[in-house]
């Protein structure tokens, strides 16, 4: 099999090759026909995450290198262990990345996404900027009906990680949806939002070719946060405070216009991980009954969830393009630089 890796954190991708694996037990191989390339996988090349103030969180220690990105899945199943039931040869599916040691209480509770000892592929294993990769059981494999491949494998991570965000955020909407990030996985959030609410949707951004496929996707409003009355735009568009606001940014300045924005005991959902800080006033807190989240990827239900949502037609596609895996580490250098709206997708 062919790969394209790193052996040094921030180092240039390679090609390497050797021996495609043989399945055992209940693993399944699927051969990769396209992965998506996320902004988790720029903070996991690098090495590290921005956690404002000048301090960054290390995570070089929980993979061996020489290592090969990629979790944002599709491929079509070429073999399977003894024990593999329920798959056939031939099946295409999207795979489920995010996978636990199968032995802890969050496992046991089926939010092995959140294990503290992870065997996620393409974070902690070798992952998917390659030909094959091993799945360690059918049951993370999902059928994605007649929506193409390369449109597909995006649900694993930037579709599954907008959905359980957007299910948090539920819980205070009521006629408006503050959506603060247009990116990978915010145009998830904008599409699927349409799918599962009826909510005014409000769009903020600082990028003018985010903006402009936020409109495309019929966003009711969009807020250019690079404008210095953004803030007073969200107020006078929400009526002095939206319920429900995700920001799927992450970053200091992101945040701290999301927590300006939410409404007398709404939320914030925090979603990206662009880093930063959120110095956040606890009396405001309190005195308004605000609560502020975090949300990391999705569970295997919501994954389920979602598919359901996706095979039925009713997820708009969001904006990607395709390249061949060679392309693995020019892509990461575009999404680097803020060049990509949408997904890009290496296809084999």
């Amino acid at each position: 099999m062919k790969s394209y890796q790193f052996r040094e954190y921030g180092e240039a991708l390679g090609l390497a090759e050797r021996p495609t694996p043989e399945p055992a037990g209940t693993e399944v191989l699927v051969r990769i026909r396209a992965c998506g390339v996320c902004h988790s996988d720029l903070h996991l090349w690098q090495g590290y995450f921005e956690m404002g103030g000048g301090r960054k969180l290390d995570v070089r220690a929980v993979r061996e290198l020489p290592f090969t990105l990629g979790h944002e899945i599709v491929g079509e199943v070429t073999a399977a262990g003894p024990d593999a039931e329920g798959v056939e040869i031939g099946d295409a599916r999207v795979v489920f990345p995010w996978i636990g040691c199968g032995g802890c209480d969050f496992c046991d509770s089926a939010r092995e996404h959140l294990c503290n000892r992870p065997h996620a592929l393409g974070t902690h294993l070798d992952g998917g900027f390659a030909d094959h990769v091993i799945v360690p059981h059918p049951r993370y494999l999902f059928d994605f009906g007649d929506v193409p491949p390369e449109l597909a494998c995006t649900y694993a991570c930037s579709g599954l990680t907008a959905y359980s965000a957007l299910r948090k955020a539920e819980r205070w909407l009521e006629d408006q949806l503050v959506i603060i990030g247009a990116g990978g996985v915010g145009f998830a959030g904008i599409q699927i939002a349409k799918a599962l609410f009826e909510a005014e949707l409000i769009v903020v951004e600082v990028d003018d070719a985010k903006l402009e496929a936020a409109r495309r996707a019929e966003a009711a409003h969009v807020v250019d946060a690079r404008e210095d009355d953004a803030a007073r735009q969200l107020k006078r568009l929400t009526r002095g405070g939206c319920a429900a606001v995700v920001d799927f940014a992450g970053s200091s300045a992101s945040a701290a216009l999301g927590f300006r924005s939410v409404a007398k005991s709404g939320g914030l959902v925090v979603v990206g991980l662009l880093g930063g800080s959120l110095p956040v006033p606890l009396p405001l807190l309190v005195l308004k009954d605000q609560a502020v989240e975090g949300s990391d990827l999705g569970s295997l239900a919501e994954m389920a969830e979602l598919m359901a949502l996706v095979r039925a037609g009713k997820v708009d596609p969001i904006p990607y393009a395709t390249r061949p895996m060679s392309e693995a580490e020019a892509s990461l250098r575009d999404l680097e630089a803020g060049n990509v709206v949408g997904r890009i997708v290496l296809t084999t």
